[in-house]
């Protein structure tokens, strides 16, 4: 495994939600990445942001990581839950708080 592999192991491994995404939480960078802070800070769930622009080794090592083309990504407990799409989706359908909550993970918030 690369090290920027490991690295990337060790951050999904390491928080218990973890969004890739271009920009920071903060100041998202694109409208896809935008819209899923909105969606996680709508459900109140506590997660780290990891900025793709800063490090290109990151940015394409996530995309080889998670076998996934684009960004944003999100992992909940280890796991790629999906891209914009899947998490509007699946927030949309009111499923997203619920998988949160079947990981351990508290939602101030439903949809």
């Amino acid at each position: 495994m690369s090290d920027i592999q490991e690295q990337i192991r060790q951050e999904v491994a390491g928080n218990d939600v973890v969004l890739f995404m271009k920009g920071t939480p903060q100041a998202p960078m694109c409208g896809f990445s935008g819209q899923v802070v909105q969606i996680l800070d709508h459900l109140g769930v506590p997660y780290k942001g990891v900025n793709v622009l800063a490090d290109e080794e990151i940015r394409q090592g996530i995309k080889e990581f998670s076998n996934w083309p684009t960004i944003p990504q999100l992992y909940v407990k280890g796991e790629f839950v999906g891209g914009c799409d899947i998490i509007r989706e699946m927030f949309q359908a009111g499923e997203l708080g619920p998988h949160f909550t079947q990981n351990g993970i508290t939602v101030k918030q439903e949809a």
